[in-house]
């Protein structure tokens, strides 16, 4: 597996810096090695990541001749035999390579050669005599590559997009007709656009000639899709002779793909295609063949599983696992929300182009976790497309029969069907109303492309396949796999994408791949005595996917602030005001919109901070961003990353940004702890107990010094007011709080700070006089407005009481909803505080719970601290010494909890008794 990159009407002198440019862009896809040529008008450029005779196959390859040369990204896994023909034909090697064979198999049989080939290809071939370029992909379009004109003549071309901006070739800008598909139809990669207007992707079966003027001439060299047709017209039954052909046809596409001089791994998802691939080659290992050499004496596998959600399929991988016993070793990643806003630019980075759904989000983690171990890994990607898969495909079988088959197959696909129309019937019974996604579009850009339509077959079960094999479906799905696997210099190789196996399922008649309710029919008697019965007998897809539904819940104040953010308000695409309104709604539990359609508007305006918008001054004139190095490094997978275009989750022992760990004097260490965000109900003791439990078992993870810091002394847990006041409930956003004439009126008086409305609001003014009652907001006002004749402050706060003081209005540096919400005083702080601290007590360990001092309920900003209740072993004077710059932070931080440590009781003895006071701010 490599990248490719090059062009056409260069001259070299000015040619070779433009690909060493375009190699770099891709160095991810071959760390193994680089290679470049450039003669007349044409340049090629090569990154290799060795797989196959891991000293030869260097390229560019020259032709015995000097004529032809070649530049290739792929695996033609039947190159042992191809290079025993074209030997018998004359042709001499010299490695133990494939890619001496693609290029003899090109200077041989021309186009016909592509067809010959078994595997995956991307693959330009420069005629150095013609001064052409010629490109192609395998028939499936496995593997990618994408051109670009820079509209003087000259052509680029790359296994990646981001390598054409490296060369010049175009500016990043959007095209317009494809975001709009991808949002209103939920589709993309299925025509030669691409996100990027001016760049184009070579399509599946497809050769281009480059011409020296700049010409590109695109044609269909495979005859497989007519193949196909021809087969689908004139099936042959599917009987027991079929099975075992079916099930010969795949052992040897599965035996094909294992040819590597590198670790082989694969893929567990948990479901049949997976499971097939596992168990197949188990079986291959148990026999001692020969062909799995590269896997090893144990086969690793890699499953992403989430355990506790409704998506977890760990329970499959485990009963495959106890399948194979000791000759599997399984490796488990468990992706989270809060690691995924860590990876989340680099992530959209990877991908270059908006994806479908966070699902690819959980193969990028399994591919991270496989490149610690293997080079290769297979998959069961394209099963679903070849068997019918998806649930959606039982219908369009269903329209497909005649006569007295369709009740029979109704009878048998009730559950199915039943899976289909449950989020349906679910809508209807509590009345909630779907939402299009045209309703949440920009109008002027919804109306200009209202007419824009994606057709899909409806009635012919074969017919559809074909077009989701090669348009609808797979080729996304295909680009995922792509960017992930080389994302960390992982070759990924897909077993079912086999053209052999393609037209051995397609000569079969339609019963082959669904028949009496089941789907997967062939595949399912090939692997009966194969798979555990939990796994052979599935009828719920998932997938390599992750529990959207409940991330999104967990991860909604960081997609709000996106939403609410002025870039996305400033797009064309998106009606801010209605998206909005659908994610509270949604939030809330009365939404009509599904996450999927959050996810692609979120994923765009992704996209077009990371590849349209202007990058910020900091960033001018560098390639890497100045992401700070301790996010870099929980990453753990380089860096890359702008911190100002989206809030990333901080390590728990590091402060937040513009804080220190240390107060000035030294007396105490603050350790801030990010929580999700904090809701009405939620049980704050609890979620206190989990965080600094979190906190504590990290310690061997960190940094001895920082260790030192976290144990030093006694510690304490302070703890924002704000989210007890939300977690009692006591929050209201300020568009259902009736603000009264007074309210209006006193709060003109109020002078706001950059540090918050306090009650410069009338919202919050109107809770103020309910909270203390109007007489007494009266007297207050009076006596504040006194003070500041003689110049004395914060007058009005004693009269009115600390509670009134704890009145917090919305701010825009705020977190949602916040942001948004006016909010009261928590209700009896000092019992909040005794509460956290006997749940504390209880349940961490004695080392740690011996050390603990007590529970400060704090409200505090960059003005001043007001301690609002405690059962801590110090006065307030001692503890707000350590709240002294607000370590917790003023913006979206997320961090409401702070475990704070006395270093060896410095400035602390001698504070033990005392009155509480009040530091004010302002």
């Amino acid at each position: 597996m490599c990248g490719i990159a090059g062009y056409i009407g260069i001259s070299a002198f000015w040619g070779e810096p433009v690909l060493r440019r375009m190699a770099d862009a891709q160095v991810h896809r071959g760390p193994d090695g680089d290679g470049y040529l450039t003669d007349g008008l044409i340049g090629l450029a090569h990154r290799r990541l060795a797989v196959l005779d891991r000293a030869g196959g260097n390229q560019p390859l020259h032709s015995a001749d000097g004529r032809w040369v070649l530049s290739y990204n792929g695996e033609v896994y039947n190159y042992r035999q191809l290079r025993a023909e074209l030997s018998d034909l004359g042709h001499r090697f010299t490695t133990e390579c494939d890619t001496e064979v693609v290029l003899a198999a090109w200077v041989q049989w021309g186009r016909a050669a592509f067809d010959r080939f078994n595997g995956m290809f991307a693959l330009a071939i420069a005629d150095l005599e013609r001064g052409e370029v010629v490109l192609a992909r395998d028939q499936f379009g496995i593997k990618p590559l994408y051109l670009a004109e820079d509209g003087d003549g000259r052509v680029f071309f790359a296994s990646e997009i981001r390598p054409l901006f490296a060369a010049g070739a175009v500016t990043p800008k959007p095209d317009d007709r494809t975001i709009y598909r991808y949002l209103r139809f939920r589709v993309h990669d299925d025509t030669p656009r691409t996100f990027f207007h001016g760049v184009t992707r070579l399509m599946p079966g497809e050769i281009a000639l480059l011409t020296s003027d700049g010409a590109i001439q695109r044609s269909t060299y495979t005859r497989l899709y007519d193949d196909m047709d021809a087969l689908a017209a004139a099936p042959t039954p599917y009987d027991r002779s079929a099975q075992e052909r079916f099930r010969t046809v795949l052992d040897r596409a599965i035996r094909a793909r294992l040819v590597s001089d590198v670790p082989v791994g694969t893929a567990l998802s948990g479901g049949l295609d997976s499971s097939t691939v596992v168990a197949s080659i188990h079986y291959m290992l148990a026999s001692a063949e020969d062909t799995c050499r590269p896997v090893g004496a144990t086969q690793q596998t890699f499953s992403a599983v989430f355990p506790g959600e409704r998506n977890d399929e760990e329970r499959y991988v485990d009963a495959v696992a106890a399948t194979c016993g000791e000759a599997l070793q399984v490796h488990k990643v468990r992706p989270t929300p809060d690691r995924f806003l860590v990876d989340l630019r680099d992530f959209v980075r990877t991908q270059e182009e908006p994806v479908i759904s966070t699902a690819p989000y959980a193969q990028y983690c399994v591919m991270r976790e496989a490149s610690q171990h293997v080079t290769v890994m297979l998959d069961g990607q394209g099963a679903d497309e070849l068997l019918a898969g998806y649930l959606p495909y039982y219908l369009v079988h269903l329209r497909g029969l005649r006569g007295g088959r369709v009740a029979g197959e109704l009878l048998r696909s009730v559950d199915v069907l039943w899976r289909l129309g449950r989020t349906r019937l679910t809508d209807v019974a509590g009345r909630r109303r779907r939402t299009p996604p045209v309703n949440l579009l920009g109008r002027t850009f919804a109306e200009t492309y209202r007419y824009e339509r994606f057709p899909s077959v409806r009635n012919d079960i074969k017919a559809r396949l074909t077009a989701d094999l090669f348009r609808h479906s797979l080729p996304a799905l295909l680009r995922y796999e792509d960017r992930n696997s080389m994302r960390f210099s992982v070759e990924g190789r897909v077993p079912f994408l086999d053209a052999a196996l393609v037209r051995t399922v397609w000569s079969f008649d339609p019963s082959a791949i669904i028949h009496h309710g089941w789907n997967k029919r062939a595949l399912r008697d090939a692997t009966v005595d194969l798979l555990p019965r939990l796994v052979h007998r599935r009828r719920n897809k998932i997938g390599f996917t992750t529990p959207e539904d409940s991330w999104f819940q967990r991860i909604k104040n960081d997609v709000y602030l996106i939403f609410a953010s002025r870039s996305f308000g400033a797009r064309s695409y998106f009606d801010q005001p209605a998206v909005l309104q659908a994610f509270e709604d949604y939030v809330a539990g009365r939404g009509g919109v599904d996450t999927m359609t959050f996810w692609r508007m979120l994923n765009i305006e992704l996209w077009l901070r990371e590849f349209i918008d202007p990058r910020p001054a900091s960033d001018a004139g560098t390639s890497e961003s100045a992401e700070p190095a301790r996010v870099a490094a929980q990453r753990g997978t380089g860096s890359d990353t702008d911190q100002s275009a989206d809030p990333l989750p901080k390590p728990d022992f590091v402060p937040n940004q513009g804080k220190e760990l240390l107060t000035p004097g030294g007396a105490w260490a603050r350790f801030p702890l990010r929580t999700d965000l904090i809701a009405a109900g939620d049980d704050v003791p609890v979620l206190a107990v989990n965080r600094v439990g979190e906190f504590y078992k990290q310690g061997a993870e960190v940094p001895f010094a920082v260790q030192q810091l976290a144990t030093a002394g006694p510690w304490y847990l302070f703890v924002s007011e704000k989210v007890v006041a939300v977690a009692q409930g006591r929050i209201f956003k300020v568009a259902d709080i009736r603000s009264g004439a007074w309210a209006r009126l006193l709060s003109r008086g109020v002078r706001r700070t950059p540090y918050g409305i306090g009650l410069g609001h009338p919202a919050t003014m109107q809770l103020a006089i309910e909270e203390a009652g109007l007489p007494r907001i009266l007297a207050a006002a009076a006596v504040g407005a006194a003070g500041k004749v003689v110049r004395r402050r914060g007058l009005f706060y004693r009269v009115a009481g600390p509670a009134v003081r704890a009145i917090d209005g919305p701010t825009e540096y705020s977190a949602y909803p916040a942001n948004i919400s006016a909010k009261l005083a928590p209700r009896d702080p000092d019992r909040v505080a005794r509460d956290i601290s006997s749940a504390i007590r209880a349940a961490l360990p004695a080392e740690f719970a011996e050390r603990f001092g007590g529970t400060v309920i704090i409200d505090a900003n960059d003005l001043g601290q007001d301690i609002l209740g405690q059962d801590a072993d110090l006065p307030d004077a001692a503890l707000v010494e350590a709240f002294v710059d607000n370590p917790l932070g003023q913006a979206r931080e997320q961090t409401p909890f702070a475990v704070v440590v006395a270093q060896h009781q410095r400035g602390v003895a001698g504070h033990r008794g005392g009155h509480r006071v009040c530091h004010t701010g302002g």
